[in-house]
């Protein structure tokens, strides 16, 4: 039985109070070079909150980049100096670690239970304002969104149209109990209404690898596919208008030694049916290294499963 809730403006309050003291302002220098070619500092701005009491604080990516120096504000104005444990260009997430004990540390809640149209609120140090975050209140516009730049593609985004201003970046997105559902990442400066944030549960799987081992190891298995398609099916009469078709096999990878080969169709990993390129790229990033996967693969229209153990890229 699903639980009814009942809407008033104090659960906003409430959450904004709860998440409210774990906000932090994040403000960074840069290096960058003039036109003349002369190293000249650069002021940044972004937010994070802390993951643990004794000063691991998640922010993004972009908001720490080539910092030479970082300050780390805290709710109750407190500025410590901050440092990078580690960053993950691929899915815009990093780490900041200040010398603290005992601060307060956000809830975070499970992204894969998310639906479109749940109130959402944004929080955030916009600006570089003083005088505690900048809230801000809207709803889950749509899920599972992609957005390209020159230097990356994000994926499975949660797209919200709680507004998020430059500097909100790294900040909390969260429901109206104060638990966090992702990470405010980026917006579309030309449209209104159209922020993201990266899914908590992505960005606490990145995180914690990140603490352990200061970078993100990622599954692997050395093949690349393309997505069949019922015109390449036609043209290479395939036996099926769905999958993906494996173009390349890295000599010597877990799919090499699993018996893989160029021209085999992969359709299915475990339970989980693979429809395109992009579903085998993401089963296979959902998988641990060194775990038993078993793949169901189609050559010369003979239906077989092979077993592929990923290893660290």
């Amino acid at each position: 039985m699903k639980r009814l809730v009942v809407f008033d403006e104090d659960m906003i309050v409430k959450a904004v109070e709860k998440i409210g003291p774990s906000v932090v302002t994040i403000a960074t220098v840069q290096i960058v070079r003039n036109m003349f070619l002369q190293p000249v500092p650069v002021k940044g701005i972004g937010s994070g909150f802390v993951i643990r009491s004794d000063g691991y604080i998640l922010t993004v990516n972009h908001v720490i980049r080539r910092a030479r120096k970082m300050e780390v504000v805290l709710s109750s104005g407190e500025a410590l100096s901050g440092r990078i444990v580690g960053a993950d260009p691929a899915t815009d997430i990093a780490v900041v670690k200040v010398e603290a004990e005992n601060l307060p540390v956000a809830k975070l809640s499970d992204s894969s239970k998310l639906k479109v149209g749940q109130i959402v609120v944004a929080l955030g140090n916009p600006f570089g304002l003083t005088g505690g975050p900048t809230v801000t209140m809207g709803v889950i516009s749509a899920l599972n969104r992609s957005i390209r730049s020159k230097a990356l593609v994000l994926e499975d985004l949660i797209q919200t149209d709680a507004a998020i201003n430059p500097g909100n970046s790294g900040g909390p997105l969260v429901n109206i109990y104060g638990e966090v559902i992702g990470v405010n990442t980026a917006i579309i400066p030309y449209a209104q209404g159209i922020g993201f944030a990266i899914p908590i549960n992505l960005a606490k799987k990145v995180s914690e690898e990140l603490i352990t081992y200061g970078r993100v190891i990622r599954p692997w298995i050395g093949v690349v596919g393309v997505t069949i398609n019922e015109k390449i099916a036609a043209y290479y009469n395939l036996p099926v208008d769905k999958g993906a078709l494996i173009i390349e096999v890295a000599p010597r990878s877990p799919a090499y030694k699993a018996g893989i080969r160029v021209g085999d169709i992969i359709t299915g990993i475990g339970e989980t049916p693979i429809n395109s390129a992009d579903d085998l790229k993401k089963e296979i990033s959902r998988r641990r290294i060194g775990e038993e996967i078993e793949v169901h693969t189609i050559r010369a229209g003979r239906k077989g499963i092979v077993t592929i153990i990923p290893e660290a890229r």
